[in-house]
């Protein structure tokens, strides 16, 4: 065998796989029903309380904390701590809340500036945010408040099982269509925007097939993809930041349509992201 082909897994390393997807699913299972018993603000501190005991703790905190000295040199060890034990309980909240997404959707959210889609009603948009606050929360608020279908655009886990119940969550029984990153993905994306349906995405995170633009003052591969959906189909980019205010409570700020570089994506991109 040449050295540079990859070995095919074998038939007891896929069976390892399988078992291990089933435990995965069987405690995220776990989780999901008992954030479903417990009251909103319960399962939110709950998962908080989680992030924060036991997430700290793992080898990923370790990545989070030189990232952060990396982006934030002036600050001390203790404010780079903080800022990871806050990270944390985040996630942790973020997790137990997939349970309540619909309730904290409807009667937990404000929406600010959505006069600015008065232009685009009954037109397709693409929406662009970050992982920030509950992340999950846009798609069922805009289609729960103001009828507005916004299918979301998600990384999917390796995990098919933990995949199909994280979707089962964020589609809001049926109402939105979640569709993953790939190439079968891109071509939903284009079938949405042709049906008059509205897309959102997450273009913080890391794409390593993607064009580098400036994320917190460094160099970072992303996608850029939506740039060109957006020309191809003359729709604007609008920008979404949301915030946790306390607690189970959240606010959506729309901003105005981006300035597209018709010649230049990567000055579109960083505008994106300069926002």
């Amino acid at each position: 065998m040449n050295a540079t082909q990859k070995r095919k897994p074998s038939k007891t390393s896929k069976a390892i796989k399988q078992i291990r997807y089933v435990f995965e699913a069987l405690f995220l299972s776990f989780i999901l029903l008992i954030a479903k018993i417990l009251p909103l603000k319960t399962a939110s501190n709950f998962g908080g309380w989680i992030g924060r005991t036991i997430g700290i703790r793992l080898a990923a905190s370790r990545k989070a904390i030189n990232n952060l000295k990396m982006i934030y040199p002036d600050k001390t060890q203790k404010e780079i701590e903080q800022i990871t034990i806050g990270m944390w309980d985040n996630l942790g909240r973020v997790i137990f809340e997939y349970s309540h997404l619909e309730k904290i959707a409807r009667h937990h959210t404000t929406i600010k500036n959505i006069e600015i889609l008065d232009e685009y009603k009954n037109k397709p948009v693409i929406f662009i945010s970050a992982h920030m606050a509950n992340w999950e929360i846009c798609p069922p608020a805009f289609l729960l408040q103001h009828n507005i279908k916004a299918n979301p655009v998600y990384r999917a886990p390796n995990n098919p099982i933990v995949d199909h119940m994280l979707n089962k969550k964020r589609s809001i029984k049926g109402q939105l269509s979640p569709i993953p990153k790939s190439m079968t993905g891109t071509r939903q994306m284009v079938k949405n925007i042709k049906d008059g349906e509205s897309i959102g995405l997450l273009i913080d995170q890391k794409y390593n097939e993607g064009v580098v633009a400036e994320f917190m003052g460094k160099p970072a591969k992303t996608a850029d993809n939506f740039i060109a959906l957006s020309r191809k189909f003359d729709i604007p980019i609008i920008h979404l930041h949301i915030e946790r205010l306390k607690g189970t409570e959240f606010q959506i700020t729309i901003h105005p349509p981006i300035k597209t570089n018709p010649s230049d994506d990567n000055a579109t991109l960083n505008a994106s992201h300069d926002i």
